[in-house]
């Protein structure tokens, strides 16, 4: 991913519906954890914006517009991540909705950032819900060699 505002923005957007999926697929106490992850990313959005020295008028269309990605991109995901999709979904979700390109147009990186994405997922899969519960959360490392997440 390029350095960038939208860069670092659809990381913590993925990372963040990363966590989501895993706690919506739990418990009663997972789902209601899962709304409070969402919430603290609605929060450090809305005081992101506002430290970059976005109005208060204009913030709130900003946070509708970022609630529309986070949304549009969590059921594209949610659908990629299904045990009936299509073997490439994940690679077109990637390609389509992070890095804005035709799925046949996706490099290394893109490819490396779907892998990240399956490792995450089956990581967070097999993580009790009691370590959520205490603050933690464990990604796997990004691939820093060819092909890496990063420019």
């Amino acid at each position: 991913m390029p350095d960038t505002i939208e860069g670092r923005f659809e990381l913590v957007l993925l990372h963040t519906f990363l966590v989501c999926h895993r706690l919506k697929s739990g418990d009663e106490a997972s789902r209601d954890m899962s709304q409070m992850v969402f919430d603290a990313f609605l929060d450090d959005m809305d005081r992101t914006l506002r430290e970059m020295g976005v109005g208060d008028l204009s913030v709130p269309k900003r946070m509708k517009k970022i609630g529309q990605a986070f949304y549009g991109r969590a059921g594209v995901f949610d659908a990629a991540l299904q045990a009936d999709a299509a073997p490439d979904a994940l690679d077109e979700a990637v390609a389509r909705n992070v890095y804005e390109v035709e799925p046949a147009a996706l490099g290394a990186p893109g490819r490396a950032l779907a892998a990240y994405v399956r490792q995450a997922v089956a990581g967070l899969a097999a993580t009790p819900a009691e370590v959520f519960a205490r603050g933690e959360v464990h990604f796997p490392a990004p691939n820093a060699g060819e092909g890496a997440v990063h420019d």
